[in-house]
């Protein structure tokens, strides 16, 4: 049978001290663990649009290759409608 544990049990003791302690320094993995997160939280109305983290996958996707359609449309000018100098006036 094991033994019931105390409510105060999971508390660090008084003694303890970290800041004598070496390569104790809060927050030192902090920054690459944000670097390396790709989590990202969305607005409960957005959230209710979809049904699962896969449509939003798909959705997100199908918005970056529209943009990337778009990009190629507009990076290409047609030379023929588009005038660039306009003819001097006397």
């Amino acid at each position: 049978m094991k033994k019931a544990r105390s409510a105060g049990s999971d508390d660090l003791r008084a003694e303890y001290d970290f800041g004598s302690m070496r390569g104790g320094v809060r927050g030192k993995y902090a920054e690459a663990l944000q670097r390396g997160s790709n989590v990202v939280l969305l607005e409960p109305d957005v959230a209710a649009a979809f049904p699962s983290a896969d449509a939003v996958n798909e959705a997100l996707r199908a918005v970056m290759r529209a943009s990337r359609v778009m990009r190629r449309v507009r990076a290409r000018p047609n030379e023929k409608l588009q005038r660039t100098v306009v003819a001097h006036r006397r």
